[in-house]
């Protein structure tokens, strides 16, 4: 019993180490992102692979006759990996960040004395969707890890990392839709085209294994420079 709660504890220190590492981030930048917030939007990224997953299991059962990726096409493969997938993770990002986009503009509404240090609202809005992603990878994570410890610290350096930066251009997309249609429109697209593209780099054997690592370090970098 004691050799699963250490296997228990393994699991949940991987799929919280890049939380854990955007954390000491936020503080030594530093980044004006509360505990609080920072705890909640975690929470609202957990949340939202629920979110996600329920829109799965709804568009599989309506999608049931479209083959499955490797059973089919390669239309079949873009539809699983672009649209059973990759949309229905950031349309469960995107309805879970707009409750807490009107949650945080109250909080900073009342706080008129701490909005001249604040991030501005496109870099708060990247700040806490990189969170929330997070927050959706560390159940993911966890999942996969029961199975097989080695797969946990792989998806903590990969899919982690590709959750952040889809969630980061998500909450930016969001925020910059009412000044901003257009740009705002086209950053939520790359979050699910960036998305699609791991996906079927990673479902494809003939492809190395460094680019789907490449495309996602690098979706995370972009995210990281709107915050800064």
């Amino acid at each position: 019993m004691m050799d699963g709660l250490w296997v228990f504890l393994l699991l949940i220190g991987i799929a919280t180490l890049p939380v854990i590492l955007v954390y000491l981030w936020f503080r030594f930048r530093p980044v004006p992102v509360s505990p609080c917030w920072f705890l909640v939007s975690l929470l609202a990224g957990a949340l939202s692979l629920l979110v996600a997953a329920l829109m799965q299991n709804f568009f599989f059962y309506i999608t049931r006759d479209v083959p499955g990726p490797g059973e089919g096409r390669l239309s079949s493969l873009l539809f699983n990996v672009f649209i059973r997938v990759a949309l229905t993770e950031e349309t469960g990002r995107i309805l879970v960040l707009l409750p807490l986009f009107w949650l945080g503009r109250r909080i900073r509404n009342r706080e008129p004395q701490a909005q001249a240090s604040a991030l501005s609202p496109a870099a708060f809005g990247a700040a806490t969707g990189l969170l929330t992603g997070l927050g959706f990878a560390i159940i993911e994570n966890a999942s996969y890890g029961a199975a097989d410890l080695h797969i946990a610290l792989l998806r903590a350096f990969t899919a982690t990392p590709l959750h952040g930066a889809c969630g980061a251009r998500i909450g930016y997309g969001l925020i910059m839709l009412k000044e901003a249609p257009r740009h705002g429109l086209v950053r939520i697209l790359s979050a699910v085209a960036i998305h699609g593209m791991y996906n079927m780099m990673v479902l494809n054997p003939g492809v190395p294994g460094i680019f789907p690592v490449l495309i996602a370090l690098s979706a995370l970098a972009a995210s990281i420079q709107v915050i800064r």
